[in-house]
């Protein structure tokens, strides 16, 4: 793989605005209406979430990751696809790049809900 360029600079204000949390996988599910969708059932402690993530064809089994931690975007506004609504984005790396893309994961175990920053 080559890198990407790096995109231009923004500032600091920006990112700020982007809400990401940690929250525990507990379901995968089949979007019937979609060929790359996946319901997925998040934990952020104070909240659950429905988010739909893109991964279907990227993953043998996409049940694979029920039970573990990843990134997610928690204050996008809802977005319909497929006929549902998605609450959020789950942070995976490697899409854009072409590679199989793997989760963006805290590097040991931390409560659900704690903020990235």
């Amino acid at each position: 793989m080559k890198p990407a360029p790096v995109k231009s600079n923004t500032s600091v204000d920006v990112l700020e605005k982007i809400d990401i949390r940690v929250g525990t996988i507990e379901s995968v599910e089949n979007v019937p209406r979609s060929s790359k969708l996946m319901r997925l059932r998040v934990d952020f402690g104070d909240m659950q979430r429905t988010i739909l993530a893109g991964i279907k064809r990227e993953r043998d089994n996409p049940g694979e990751i029920v039970g573990k931690q990843a990134l997610f975007v928690v204050n996008l506004e809802p977005r319909r696809m497929a006929g549902e609504v998605s609450e959020g984005m789950l942070f995976d790396i490697g899409y854009p790049d072409d590679i199989v893309p793997v989760l963006a994961v805290p590097e040991t175990p931390v409560p659900n809900g704690a903020r990235m920053g």
